[in-house]
């Protein structure tokens, strides 16, 4: 009887003092810098880390530029996702991250309004007079590859506003206001409020997506975790599923 009474106070005891079973694992905190597209499939992502192995993840999302400039300028990160290989070998010769591998790949597509009311069926179209078109800033990865494009379709477009992010792009088009605008095939998949139309191949650019430690990292596991997961079957599968070619 009277070890049956202290085994209640027993396990009182350990959860007033916060200590864990055997073999529990210790909450991490983890922050990830990653390119603006990579949003719906990083938090994907993220809850699976935080489930399988109690690491919290903190993400800040923003053109690749940005976060560049932010990481450069000292701010504290454990990985950061590019979505060029440029950006990410300007942080490599600056010695602040690790070994990159890349991870993904994007193709671009002209993001319309749903069910397409202009008619819009190729880059040739985006210059057409009257129409509403915005781009990201070339600055951007998304902007510099729609660049590209525009230039190998041999079209000119004089966009109404240039976006800092690829997701400020897509925004306006979702709101009405603008016609149209060149974003990523992931970005159409997992918006829900545009519809898509293709680039062909021949005008098309193929955006790399690479993905490092910070070598100032404050959570090295749990930051190879993360990287670990990405390039993983399960990360993989997520990445596919929001538009993304694997690797």
């Amino acid at each position: 009887m009277l070890r049956r009474a202290l085994a209640p106070v027993a396990l009182f005891l350990v959860a007033a003092c916060g200590l864990q079973s055997p073999g529990a694992t210790a909450r991490t905190a983890l922050t990830v810098f990653a390119a603006a597209s990579l949003q719906p499939a990083f938090d994907k992502i993220g809850k699976i880390l935080e489930t399988s192995q109690n690491v919290d993840t903190t993400f800040s999302y923003a053109g690749t530029q940005t976060l560049v400039a932010q990481l450069t300028q000292g701010a504290p990160a454990d990985v950061f996702a590019s979505a060029d290989t440029a950006h990410m070998a300007s942080l490599q010769s600056a010695g602040l991250v690790q070994e990159s591998k890349i991870f993904a790949h994007n193709r671009l597509q002209i993001a319309v309004a749903k069910g397409n009311p202009k008619g819009i069926r190729s880059l040739a179209d985006l210059a057409r007079p009257g129409l509403v078109v915005v781009l990201a800033d070339p600055s951007v990865p998304a902007g510099k590859y729609a660049q590209q494009a525009l230039a190998k379709a041999q079209v000119t477009v004089k966009p109404a506003s240039l976006e800092q992010q690829v997701t400020g792009v897509l925004s306006k088009v979702a709101l009405g206001e603008a016609d149209a605008g060149i974003v990523y095939v992931s970005d159409v998949v997992t918006s829900g409020k545009v519809d898509g139309v293709a680039i062909p191949d021949d005008q098309n650019v193929i955006a790399d997506y690479p993905i490092a430690i910070l070598k100032a990292a404050q959570n090295a596991s749990g930051a190879k975790a993360f990287v670990d997961l990405v390039l993983a079957v399960d990360g993989q599968a997520i990445l596919k599923a929001a538009g993304f070619d694997g690797v």
